[in-house]
């Protein structure tokens, strides 16, 4: 999501795009820790020091989901898990993007237009090293066989479904 500013409400803003995507996933695996298998473990998020990233977590997902707060970048130091820093370095490629064309955008709405799409791309059709080769789509199992043009066959793909 493109934003001026990390407030509360854009903080909920955001989450509130992954509850209304995967809410039914998580609130799933909850049930089977609640009522099934109790080594399940619940989704989790993880993110910076950030308060605002908090205090909407428990707005939106308290107790269905873990959140793992405070992880700085060099998590490996202080023995975590996960880290943040996939998250810090698509963050760095926007900016240096935007830095690039920021006299092309007339208005905010350009500019998350262009973030949209860029999003689009990175999840359906960039294939990721890291991932085998795959789009992260595929790694989550949406397979829409969009063959070798990916982009030109997702737009024909979302054209078809609009209709």
């Amino acid at each position: 999501m493109f934003v001026d500013k990390r407030t509360k409400n854009k903080c909920i803003e955001f989450l509130s795009q992954i509850k209304n995507t995967c809410y039914n996933q998580i609130l799933l695996k909850y049930f089977i820790k609640k009522y099934g298998n109790k080594n399940e473990e619940l989704i989790r998020f993880v993110c910076d020091g950030f308060e605002n990233y908090k205090n909407a977590f428990n707005k939106l997902f308290y107790r269905i989901a873990e959140l793992q707060f405070g992880v700085p970048i060099a998590c490996r130091k202080y023995n975590y898990e996960h880290n943040n820093n996939a998250i810090e370095r698509y963050n760095g490629k926007i900016k240096d993007r935007i830095k690039n064309i920021r006299s092309g955008f007339k208005s905010f709405d350009n500019a998350k237009c262009f973030m949209d799409l860029r999003r689009i791309i990175y999840n359906f059709v960039n294939p990721h090293q890291e991932l085998n080769e795959k789009t992260p789509a595929e790694m989550a199992k949406i397979n829409l066989n969009l063959g070798r043009n990916k982009l030109l066959n997702l737009i024909r793909f979302l054209a078809k479904s609009r209709r």
